[in-house]
């Protein structure tokens, strides 16, 4: 590459300035650029240590040792173009792509205008939005599933570009897409994250499905206390991932920028073209602690730290460029009191910024342009004409009303993906196309025929992995696609549990309403199956309940199946959407398919049977065992049981739920999951709390024993709640 000769900068070296030489394609000038970039990240990080001493803000974690190769992947990956899940360390990456010192250390005072998180989340969690870094995470690992679906989402809107279009009443309304066809995404860990599933479980994805990901380890030989050969067999990440397939790989010292560069020039190369995703291990040195909180003393002798400060990237790139005769030590000294002095400019500024509004922290939980709580979600049933079909209008079972949704809506958003285990109706397709096969379409075929009408890049299987799944989508809901992903077993759900509770509910939050993502993710949950056991049966709604960002719904019948996921698939928000395995061939609940538009709003109660004399409050499979109950109950004494489905359970729609309890003044919640720290100990004390003067008895709950349900049929009946065990509840309350 052939350099400028523009006059000398001040000083710059005489003899060499003229050559024209370059550096694996660095010029002189992009070198100079190069140690401005990595002496600033290392001063940033002196000051903010600086200022953690002085209380001024409260956590640091440094970048120091890791500038050279974050510089490397920022000189050759484009801003808002490529796409960026950086760790704790990326401070020299994401100077590189255009942040500031001054936006750096408004995140370390937590100012209102910090542009990761308004002063959310801790500094150095790196979120740019419009450089399309994406907000970071603490959970060590969680990035890089997410970029492999933001990889995939590229691809996708790259060969689907018409699907990028906005529509009028739903998420895409306010979900703009960029999409390039040759971008590439950038993730980047430590050593110690290789430990993680994670790591592997994207590695696989993306070397399966040869997706343009830029894998960056950035080994500095320790997590935390942790050294490599205790977290890596062998000692060394490179030789354990050779041989996954269609990669790229590279190892390097990623102290010297100039080697680190070429490499990320090459694997850059490599994933712009199509031809797979890239691997670099960078080997790096950690000259501070861990962070603040840390003190290396404690576990590194002065011998082994000594051997790293001979490596130092600062030191060595101030020595090349002397050596090189790029800038002579006045040259360095003039630039590096300008960094001084911009720096103390960008701390004073920061230091006076205004701190967030204590009354904002309730600001962008969920999606502040579309309410799925709102009359925009009521719309209803359509009524078949008197000469319709009969087989047309005659009712349908959940399952039916689920993928009859499922199927409209995928007519109607081409941005919608559905993938899971086991979900397409076959993944070598030459035997669908030569009908060999009829084609599965999940476990409980819900999703039967939908790959064979929509294509394989709109449904697909995953390996057995719920991280995998669930991970990535969120990085495509990240990018505008809307992700419908199913876990086969709410039992087997726990493996997606960092996803679910620190990733999908809290993007939009975190980065304060700088990036969301909208996923809806179905779920199989429940017993009353016989034999069921207890790896097929167990209910645990209020873990998710208890998750603040989280949308989570509940229906009892085909019809409210059929309104709220449209509602879900068309709303803004994250949604966990449960569906009861008794429930979806049950006789109970069945109705005619309501039309390509019913929605049900979230948060709006049913109730399923009117009364005088008792409120029970309940969802799921529970509402036919308790409507059972309650006509049995008026049958044989007269009383009138209120029976209300909630539907959804967060949120919940508490004025059905008080405009009865003040009408009947008792009150019975029954669930499913067990009974202790259960969903309905939430609605009994707050019945408690704010209905006591309406109570004429004490609020009751009633839901299954304190144990996972057994496969035996008599242990299982006696553990869940049956319609005699309501029955007798109901009796009881009402005589109290």
């Amino acid at each position: 590459m052939a350099t400028k000769t523009d006059p000398k900068p001040a000083g710059v070296a005489d003899e060499k300035i003229k050559g024209g030489k370059t550096y694996e394609g660095l010029s002189r000038e992009q070198l100079i650029e190069a140690y401005r970039i990595m002496y600033t990240s290392r001063r940033l990080d002196d000051r903010e240590i600086l200022l953690k001493r002085q209380q001024k803000i409260f956590f640091q974690i440094s970048g120091a040792g890791h500038e050279a190769i974050g510089l490397a992947a920022g000189f050759t990956l484009k801003p808002a173009y490529d796409w960026f899940y950086p760790y704790y360390r990326d401070r020299a990456l994401c100077l590189a792509l255009g942040a500031t010192p001054y936006e750096m250390l408004l995140m370390a005072v937590g100012a209102a205008d910090d542009p990761q998180s308004g002063g959310r989340q801790m500094p150095s969690h790196w979120g740019f939005p419009k450089l399309n870094v994406v907000t970071q995470s603490s959970p060590t690992g969680t990035q890089v599933l997410q970029a492999v679906g933001c990889a995939e989402a590229g691809r996708y809107f790259a060969a689907r570009p018409q699907a990028t279009g906005k529509g009028q009443g739903d998420y895409r309304q306010f979900r703009d897409v960029q999409f390039h066809g040759d971008e590439v995404t950038y993730v980047s860990l430590g050593d110690g994250t290789t430990s993680e599933g994670e790591f592997w479980e994207g590695m696989n994805t993306a070397a399966n499905r040869k997706l343009p990901v830029v894998f960056v380890v950035q080994d500095n030989g320790y997590a935390i206390s942790v050294p490599v050969e205790v977290q890596t067999a062998g000692g060394n990440i490179s030789r354990l991932v050779t041989g996954f397939p269609n990669f790229h790989f590279e190892e390097v010292d990623g102290t010297d920028p100039v080697l680190s560069y070429a490499a990320f020039a090459r694997s850059v190369a490599y994933c712009r073209a199509g031809r797979g995703p890239a691997f670099i291990h960078a080997h790096v040195i950690r000259p501070y602690s861990h962070s603040l909180s840390d003190d290396e003393k404690l576990y590194r002798p002065d011998a082994e730290r000594e051997r790293d400060a001979a490596r130092d990237p600062i030191t060595r790139m101030q020595m090349f460029l002397i050596r090189e005769g790029i800038l002579d030590e006045k040259g360095i000294n003039k630039l590096e009191k300008q960094v001084e002095d911009d720096l103390q400019i960008a701390v004073d500024q920061a230091l006076a910024a205004a701190l967030p509004k204590p009354d904002s922290v309730m600001s962008f939980i969920y999606s502040p342009d579309l309410d799925p709580t709102s009359a925009a979600f009521e719309t209803e049933a359509a009524v078949a004409a008197p000469s319709a079909d009969a087989k047309k209008v005659a009712p349908k079972t959940m399952a039916d009303l689920i993928n009859a949704t499922l199927r409209d809506e995928m007519q109607r958003d081409e941005r919608i993906l559905i993938f899971g285990e086991d979900v397409a109706d076959a993944s070598r397709e030459q035997y669908l196309d030569e009908k060999l096969i009829k084609g599965k379409g999940g476990v409980f075929k819900l999703t039967f025929g939908l790959q064979h009408e929509f294509g394989s890049d709109r449904v697909f299987n995953s390996p057995l992995a719920e991280a995998n799944i669930v991970g990535r989508a969120v990085g495509m809901a990240t990018r505008g696609l809307k992700p419908v992903v199913e876990i086969q077993f709410f039992d087997y759900i726990w493996p997606a549990m960092m996803q679910l509770r620190n990733e999908l509910p809290l993007i939009r939050w975190r980065s304060n309403n700088g990036f969301s993502c909208p996923a809806v993710v179905r779920v199989a949950i429940g017993g009353y199956l016989t034999g069921g056991a207890i790896y097929h049966s167990q209910c645990g709604e209020s873990i998710f309940t208890h998750t603040p960002g989280m949308r989570v719904v509940f229906p009892s019948n085909a019809l409210d199946a059929a309104g709220l996921l449209r509602t879900a698939i068309r709303c803004d928000d994250p949604v966990l959407f449960l569906e009861h395995k008794r429930l979806y061939r049950e006789t109970f609940g069945r109705a005619p398919n309501p039309g390509p538009d019913y929605m049900i709003p979230f948060g709006k109660a049913k109730i399923v049977q009117p009364g005088t004399d008792l409120t029970v409050i309940t969802y799921g499979a529970v509402v036919p065992r308790a409507l059972q109950a309650a006509q049995k109950l008026e049958r044989e004494q007269g009383l009138k049981v209120e029976l209300i489905d909630l539907r959804c359970l967060n949120p919940f729609d508490w004025d059905t739920i008080a405009a009865s309890v003040s009408k009947t003044n008792r009150a019975l919640v029954a669930y499913e999951d067990s009974l202790s720290w259960g969903y309905g100990a939430e609605i009994a004390a707050r019945i408690a709390d704010e209905l006591f003067d309406q109570l004429d008895a004490p609020v009751r709950r009633l839901a299954a024993k304190d144990v996972f349900v057994a496969y035996q049929p008599i242990l299982e009946d006696s553990i869940l709640p049956q319609a005699d065990d309501l029955l007798r509840a109901m009796k009881e309350l009402a005589e109290y």
